[in-house]
């Protein structure tokens, strides 16, 4: 759980008004979860059919919540504008002597170009102005390489030409613990994951983690194992990929039957400042873990970072959720994952309910279970189910008070948190949407009521009552 949620802001859309030939249209924004498919669907009409009126659409996988498009009226027939090749797939230019031109193909990152044609990403961004961030290149785009020539080597295989069927699973539950010292209550609550944390730094052991898994498999748990880093607000190029990658290969040797790829990326807490980049971590991380994974025990379930759910984005210390997860979606993060990693922590009103929150001002998504579980899942086309790795609902009672900045949480009564567990379950089962949900937290007692109210989350209260074990139960049918 990161230490604060960050506020959501929504940016206010603006009207596009077509200037070509009228055509008789509805306007419709975007909302969270959105995709061109499914208002295609809604509207009766076709997605070539709204893109032919949204010039603006040059990708019909990433549309943004808050955009207004236009959409045909059912029975008119729109005829495509001219075709137009986008700046991104110019034709290749003709490279100047001693350079050779270079098409970005899926999965290219300017390091690993770089490296493939010997040369340096100083080298490559010095005769090619057009790139003002080496983290930020597109497919189709071309660019020079210094000190070679010809064009592109052949392609190897393309990790998107045959996309892996949906899979097929059983929703499940778990719940995050430190020791776990409330084994009979999991099971009356019907969890058969256990979750636990591990905050890396270069030169951890995996073997640490031994007891942990052992522990929980001879209780007769499946085990979670989530590998964020130690450092809090790291510094620029403060993470260690190579060394990661290999503690999750030495971690996947111990047997876990799932491993989370970090946590909260998308905020600086978790990931450098003026760093935070979907296409960084796809290819960076998610991608070598998920093969240093597999190629250890293919049976490991992974399941992509979960990100810290905000409307917050100055693209610098923090991306909205929903940008973030459209550029790993761009980026193909979709081949390096079972699972889509959700949180849903700042909940203050029944999962079932999308309005209300006390700190909701403007309909944000954040706040509220399905409008969140339904961004995660859209985002991918619904070709991967969503891990919840972290799922609560806070509440102060029995404690002195909470931190000013979770005082949306006053209202919060144990008995409210005890049935939206309990509702967040059987709703997650019924959607077909969640592979996994994990309950945070089960046994947390840490309380800092100026900043961090981790046991405020906890099913098991300060008296040891543990009401949402009997709701959970009720609905999993315990165990």
């Amino acid at each position: 759980m990161k230490k604060s949620h960050y506020i959501a802001i929504l940016v206010a859309t603006i009207l596009v008004l077509l200037t070509a030939t009228i055509v008789s249209a509805l306007a419709h924004v975007v909302r969270p979860g959105d995709t061109l498919s499914g208002i295609s669907r809604y509207y009766g009409t076709t997605i070539n059919a709204i893109m032919s009126l949204n010039p603006q659409i040059t990708n019909p996988n990433l549309i943004y919540a808050g955009d207004t498009l236009q959409i045909p009226e059912a029975g008119v027939t729109v005829t495509p504008a001219p075709t137009t090749t986008p700046p991104s797939t110019a034709p290749t230019p003709t490279a100047p002597p001693g350079t050779a031109a270079y098409v970005v193909r899926f999965g290219d990152t300017l390091s690993k170009i770089a490296r493939q044609f010997n040369t340096t990403i100083n080298a490559i961004m010095a005769i090619n102005p057009q790139i003002t961030n080496p983290n930020l290149i597109y497919t189709g785009q071309s660019i020079l390489i210094p000190g070679t020539s010809g064009t592109n080597p052949p392609p190897g295989p393309d990790p998107t030409s045959t996309p892996a069927p949906p899979p097929s699973f059983s929703f499940e539950m778990g719940g995050q613990t430190l020791v776990l010292g409330h084994v009979n209550e999991m099971r009356a609550a019907g969890m058969t994951w256990a979750k636990f944390q591990h905050k890396w730094s270069p030169g951890d052991s995996p073997s640490s983690l031994a007891s942990t898994i052992n522990t929980a498999h001879d209780q007769g748990f499946k085990v979670l194992i989530s590998v964020s880093g130690e450092q809090v607000y790291p510094g620029p190029g403060g993470i260690d990929f190579a060394g990661y990658t290999e503690f999750i290969r030495g971690l996947a040797a111990l047997g876990p039957d799932a491993i989370e790829v970090w946590n909260e990326q998308n905020i600086d807490f978790e990931w450098p400042a003026g760093e935070i980049s979907p296409v960084s971590y796809t290819n960076n991380m998610l991608a070598p873990a998920y093969q240093a994974i597999k190629s250890v025990n293919p049976n490991i379930m992974v399941i992509s970072g979960a990100l810290a759910p905000t409307g917050f984005d100055n693209g610098y210390n923090a991306w909205a959720d929903n940008r973030y997860l459209a550029g790993m979606n761009q980026a193909g993060a979709v081949n390096y994952m079972d699972c889509v990693g959700a949180h849903h922590n700042a909940g203050a009103t029944s999962p079932s309910q999308t309005y209300g929150h006390p700190a909701d001002s403007n309909g944000h998504y954040s706040w509220y279970f399905l409008p969140t579980l339904n961004l995660y899942h859209n985002s991918f086309g619904g070709r991967r189910p969503v891990c919840f790795t972290e799922l609560g609902y806070l509440s102060g009672d029995g404690f002195p008070s909470l931190p000013s900045n979770f005082s949306w949480a006053a209202d919060t009564s144990v008995a409210e948190q005890a049935q939206w567990l309990a509702e967040a379950a059987q709703l997650s089962s019924n959607s077909g949407k969640v592979r996994l949900m994990t309950v945070f937290n089960v046994d947390f007692t840490y309380y800092d009521a100026n900043r961090d109210p981790q046991a405020g989350y906890a099913m098991i209260r300060p008296d040891g009552s543990c009401p949402a074990c009997g709701t959970l139960g009720a609905v999993t049918g315990g165990g």
